[in-house]
């Protein structure tokens, strides 16, 4: 019976356990996000300036900036949804999905869509995350359909 009662405790230690807010991470130090987009690898910009967790689901994390191709400026909201985590003694790794959209303003205005990866060390002696790496991948497509371009995006 005691086995049981332990059991279910741990169980439920883990139902309830709740996703530490890490919402300042994707700020990137106020720093703006840079790569490509693009067969012909066109420089990009993104700028997250409001990062907020959703507190109905604390995976999911809501988020606007702005984007900058060429001389297009565009403000997106959107938001990242974390699907699986990692840890070991010295490196975390985490895992998710992002959706931004950009506000419609013709032809040059769409969605990012895809996939990212978040990895850091943690430093046992400071309690401070070090070497914090961040990476977007995935594809912009403009809302009216007619243009589709992989994305490359990085903190660094």
């Amino acid at each position: 019976m005691k086995k049981l009662v332990l059991l279910l405790i741990l169980i439920s230690g883990f139902a309830f356990a709740q996703m530490p807010n890490i919402s300042n991470v994707w700020l990137n130090n106020s720093k703006a996000y840079s790569g490509t987009i693009g067969n012909d690898k066109q420089a990009i910009k993104l700028k997250i300036n409001i990062s907020e967790q959703n507190r109905k689901n604390d995976q999911e994390y809501f988020v606007s900036g702005y984007s900058l191709v060429d001389k297009t400026y565009s403000k997106f909201e959107g938001n990242l949804t974390i699907t699986k985590y990692k840890d070991t003694k010295r490196k975390g790794t985490v895992y998710g999905e992002y959706e931004l959209a950009e506000e419609n303003k013709g032809k040059h205005s769409g969605i990012f869509k895809g996939k990212f990866v978040y990895t850091f060390k943690w430093n046992k002696v400071t309690e401070k995350i070090e070497s914090p790496y961040i990476e977007f991948i995935g594809d912009w497509k403009s809302y009216d359909g007619t243009m589709d371009f992989k994305t490359h995006i990085t903190n660094q």
